[in-house]
């Protein structure tokens, strides 16, 4: 992973154009080629961000960087206040806490509760950016994503939609289209999903304890 401290001004090109005056920001640069710019305030959100696949050209005091639809985030360095460079190794991946996961292990087990007619075909889908928590199929035999937070907010509606860009070209996956489930969905995430064309499902954890097969039963 690189990581530049630098003043820096930022132009976006794509499905909109957007510019970040300058100012001293942290450019984030991953080994898969996913750039992110991020401020010293706003949580872990960046300003502006290129998910990979990227390719970034460095010139004297600018990088272009450019995705396979063409769009360009333009970084203007001004002063580099520091860069460098860290292998980072192989992740082992999200460990979710007790009652995430056994959502995930409840509605594997019974999918009917998020749709009526849907299927389980496989926990734990894999995609090149992570796996995806379940991979159903619905009354009509089209291909449903699904992903499953305890509270669900923005970024689990982000992480859906990552998935879901990844997975589409797969022409075996018939119709694919995504649900997002959690307990409770914030009115902002549920905006996002909509323009998204992902589905929100909220579910009783309680109840679905109690709707659980007996070899679920744990106490």
């Amino acid at each position: 992973m690189r990581l530049v401290v630098a003043r820096c001004s930022v132009e976006y090109t794509g499905r909109l154009d957007a510019q970040l005056p300058e100012a001293t920001r942290l450019v984030m640069v991953k080994a898969d080629g996913c750039v992110a710019i991020h401020s010293d305030g706003g949580a872990y959100k960046p300003l502006n961000w290129m998910n990979a696949p990227n390719s970034i050209l460095e010139a004297e005091g600018v990088w272009t960087v450019t995705n396979p639809k063409g769009e360009t985030l333009t970084i203007t360095f001004h002063e580099v206040l520091s860069d460098s460079a860290h292998e980072l190794g192989e992740d082992p991946g999200l460990v979710k806490d007790g009652v995430e996961a056994h959502l995930q292990e409840l509605l594997a087990a019974i999918p009917d509760a998020i749709e009526h007619g849907l299927t389980l075909v496989r926990r734990e889908w894999p995609t090149s950016i992570g796996p995806v928590d379940l991979m159903c199929r619905d009354a009509n035999g089209d291909f449903v994503a699904v992903e499953i937070k305890r509270r669900g907010e923005i970024d689990g509606v982000e992480q859906l939609a990552r998935y879901l860009e990844v997975l589409r070209p797969d022409t075996t996956l018939k119709n694919l289209r995504g649900t997002f489930v959690a307990q409770t969905i914030k009115p902002q995430a549920k905006t996002i999903a909509e323009a998204r064309g992902i589905s929100c499902v909220e579910v009783d954890y309680d109840d679905l304890r109690g709707r659980r097969p007996e070899e679920l039963r744990l106490f």
